[in-house]
């Protein structure tokens, strides 16, 4: 059986977590593992995700609404025990700060663009697998 990598995307849009899985594909790169994906649209099935575990990384939709990505990310660094790195999308490129303020491991700006977010979310895989070998 190959091995596998959960992803949490976190989006109140739809369209947004279809983008995400897209520029995926069935893995973001050919020397991490497959993805699968679980989808979240509202916080508090966020946090009940990673209170189960198993999640590799988190993509956090700074656009959500209510919950706003950046604002999920720094509260789940504040109380999640060995919280998953996280990816952000960020509406705009200004806004590169506010993910340094969330504590975001890497982000990337929205509409995703494909090539730009697997390369993000498979260098945030390897650094995820290598603490965990």
């Amino acid at each position: 059986m190959q091995p596998t990598a959960t992803v949490l995307v976190y989006s109140d849009n739809a369209s947004t977590r279809e983008q995400v899985r897209l520029a995926t594909g069935r893995r973001p790169a050919t020397d991490v593992p497959v993805v699968e994906f679980v989808e979240c649209a509202t916080l508090p099935a966020v946090l009940k995700e990673l209170d189960q575990g198993g999640i590799d990384v988190c993509v956090l939709d700074g656009e959500a609404v209510p919950a706003g990505g950046m604002g999920v990310c720094r509260q789940i660094k504040d109380e999640v025990f060995q919280a998953p790195p996280v990816l952000l999308l960020m509406g705009r490129p200004q806004d590169a700060w506010l993910a340094t303020w969330s504590r975001a491991e890497a982000a990337v700006t929205l509409p995703v663009e494909p090539v730009e977010f697997a390369d993000a979310l498979a260098g945030l895989l390897r650094t995820r697998l290598a603490v965990e070998a």
